[in-house]
């Protein structure tokens, strides 16, 4: 609800080129500033946010749960997809700089809501500004927004009187007989929005009056040493959740609930076989029931303890974190164990194996963080520790390169410390963060986790056990990605020969390999050795794969690259012909890896001196880019670079200058700041200048 005598100057505040902080108004004066934290800044946001949205003053609103850094740049890159029409390619981290330039320079009015910031670290590189848009923030703290930021903090208190029973009548609509006292009891509860909100529930589903429920609470009070109104209605609402559902399934769901993330909870997680076993275990009845957990959902939500929205697809449960924060306090430890397992299981078993779903995964690894802050060493049983695994997998798979290396690296610690150092998943966490460290471009970290792991792996496993050999291959992957190339190629070849000692030589898992010698071949400047292996490789799999199939063409257009690099263009040239005449045919002319080796056969071309050809397929290349990508993509600018070195070369001093200035404006714009391919598209621009 809006809140104009309590917050009237947020309004007046978030204009665009601003950020507003909205904080907790109040100090624990009466007690815990956990509960006084639970002021309403959340309903004030969404207030605002769908105000501005109404009225159009923003056609761009972003909302963001910024608990974590993961979920910042979750958030960051699906708005991305919104805004700029387009799936963004690189790890999460450059597309959330991409989207926070695209920010700063487009003129359509824009808002982006940050809510519940927990720690400033989490906003390090990812602020959103911009002269046409605006920040909203709440935190718990202002102590989570840096200094170097330029941010109007506003404190969020209690309701005024008047606000107060304009909820309090809202809420208790439907029997007005229930308002009887209602100034009392607002002024009893101070005004504060939880308690309010948890009060009215009550009296809702219970048919007290306000009068009645304000006795209940004063004799309560008098025994809990004047703590916040919130901290005592919390335990009506539980009293009411047990009045209400007698059976026990109402406890053992909040049990669940206060496990995972309040922000929102898929439904589908109270639903699965796990959960349904869970509540039978604890209260006995069927437990093939469905509807079963979701009757105790409900009446959790009519008790006032959390809220349901099954209509929305899909279904969702959100609940107070300060509640969830009570209620973890109350649980009794056998309780929390059996929650622990319950709640992995539970996600486990809705989590799909491919993370097609962003916003999904975003929830289910936020529920994961928020079980294991709770569980701790919990979450390290045999039958729960799979979950740990699975979120850190789905950071890898999201390209959360950042967030994943520190979640790695920390699961490591804990595992040699829970589990000891040569426990199988310690090594496999181990082997997890060099994995990470890999996809993060950190190549010199990698290789020291990878050269342990493979130690371990030689120890318990032998030398030629295939889990071995991969940790063997990843290692001279990333000494190749740490130009550290004589090392990658003893490794590489040390791991071609072990393949093919164990798999066979015309086993996938040997060719591979010998690509990727072949790639530290070729970046070493040894083209002869690379373009033999690449040869040797490409037969193989045309005899083992068919010429036509997507590996064959892969390794095919590899070979014509190192051709071209060694200058036999003689040769490149048909290897690149044939490999696009394939693609065309087989994926079609618009098809990304068309498109990309439609390009390097113009960077053949060109390197051939045939400039007429280059032009032509440079212009179609930077054609489909945009028709696929849009004109503002990485690779379409690229490629629009090329094209204006081609121009240049021909004289087309023009057409060369105008292109590569709408170039250099369109990278300013989309690419963050620094960029290599700005600051090259910047010194050419220079240099015909200069002529």
């Amino acid at each position: 609800m809006a809140r104009p005598e309590s917050a009237p100057a947020l309004g007046a505040a978030l204009v665009p080129g601003s950020a507003v902080v909205l904080v907790p108004g109040w100090v624990g004066a009466m007690g815990s500033r956990d509960w006084l934290d639970s002021c309403g800044k959340t309903q004030l946001a969404v207030s605002f946010a769908e105000s501005l949205w109404h009225t159009r003053d923003v056609d761009l609103l972003v909302w963001v749960v910024a608990t974590s850094r993961a979920s910042v740049l979750s958030g960051y890159a699906e708005a991305a997809v919104t805004a700029m029409g387009t799936e963004l390619s690189g790890d999460a981290e450059s597309v959330a700089a991409r989207f926070l330039s695209w920010l700063g320079g487009t003129s359509r009015p824009w808002l982006v809501v940050l809510g519940d910031l927990s720690h400033a670290a989490d906003l390090d590189g990812l602020w959103p500004g911009g002269p046409g848009g605006m920040v909203l923030i709440t935190t718990a703290d202002s102590a989570t927004i840096s200094t170097e930021h330029q941010a109007r903090v506003l404190p969020v208190g209690a309701f005024s009187t008047r606000e107060a029973l304009t909820y309090l009548t809202g809420r208790l609509h439907a029997d007005p007989g229930q308002r009887i006292g209602e100034v009392d009891l607002v002024e009893g509860l101070g005004c504060e929005p939880l308690a309010l909100a948890q009060a009215s529930s009550v009296i809702a589903s219970s048919g007290q009056t306000c009068r009645d429920y304000l006795e209940n609470f004063a004799q309560r009070r008098e025994q809990m040493a004047e703590p916040p109104a919130a901290a005592i209605t919390w335990t009506f609402c539980v009293e009411q959740a047990d009045r209400l559902s007698p059976g026990g399934d109402a406890q053992s769901m909040l049990a669940l609930a206060e496990l995972l993330d309040g922000h929102g909870i898929p439904g589908a997680v109270f639903t699965t076989s796990a959960t349904l076993e869970y509540l039978a275990d604890d209260n006995g009845g069927d437990p093939a029931d469905p509807e079963r957990p979701w009757r105790a959902l409900v009446t959790l939500a009519g008790a006032g303890l959390l809220s349901v929205d099954r209509a929305a697809t899909p279904p969702v449960v959100r609940m107070s974190p300060v509640v969830q924060a009570a209620a973890r306090a109350a649980m009794p430890d056998g309780a929390m164990h059996r929650a622990v397992r319950a709640a992995a299981s539970a996600l486990l078993e809705v989590w799909p194996a491919d993370d097609r779903q962003p916003w999904l995964a975003t929830d289910l690894r936020s529920c994961a963080a928020s079980l294991q802050e709770a569980a701790g060493d919990l979450l390290w049983a045999e039958d729960s520790r799979p979950l740990l695994f699975r979120a850190g997998r789905s950071l890898d798979l999201a390209r959360l390169t950042g967030p994943a290396v520190v979640y790695w690296r920390e699961l490591a610690a804990v595992g040699e410390r829970v589990l000891g150092p040569g426990h199988p998943d310690t090594v496999l966490a181990d082997q997890r963060l060099a994995d990470a460290y890999l996809a993060a471009g950190r190549a010199a970290e990698a290789v020291s986790w990878f050269q342990w792991v493979l130690t371990d792996r030689a120890r318990t496993l032998g030398p030629y056990h295939p889990g071995t050999i991969a940790v063997q291959r990843n290692l001279g992957r990333a000494s190749m990605a740490a130009d550290q190339l004589a090392d990658a190629i003893i490794i590489l070849g040390a791991a071609a020969a072990s393949y093919e000692r164990v798999r066979g030589a015309d086993h996938l898992d040997t060719l591979s390999v010998r690509e990727d010698l072949a790639a530290a071949h070729r970046a070493a400047g040894q083209f002869p050795e690379a373009i033999r292996l690449y040869q040797r490789t490409l037969a193989d799999r045309e005899r083992l794969q068919e010429p036509q199939h997507p590996d064959t063409l892969s390794t095919r257009e590899k070979l014509a690259e190192a051709y071209l690099a060694d200058g036999r263009i003689k040769d490149a040239l048909p290897a690149y012909k044939r490999t696009l005449a394939d693609r065309e045919r087989i994926l079609g002319p618009d098809h990304l890896d068309t498109i990309a080796v439609r390009g390097n056969l113009a960077a053949a071309y060109h390197a051939a001196g045939r400039m007429a050809s280059a032009i032509q397929l440079y212009e179609q290349t930077c054609e489909a880019y945009q028709r696929v990508l849009g004109a503002d993509h990485p690779d379409a600018l690229a490629r629009r670079a090329s094209l204006a070195h081609a121009y240049d070369a021909v004289g087309r001093l023009t057409d060369a200058t105008s292109l590569l200035r709408d170039t250099l404006a369109r990278c300013e714009r989309v690419l963050p700041p620094g960029d290599p391919l700005t600051q090259a598209m910047r010194k050419r621009l220079a240099n015909i200048a200069g002529r």
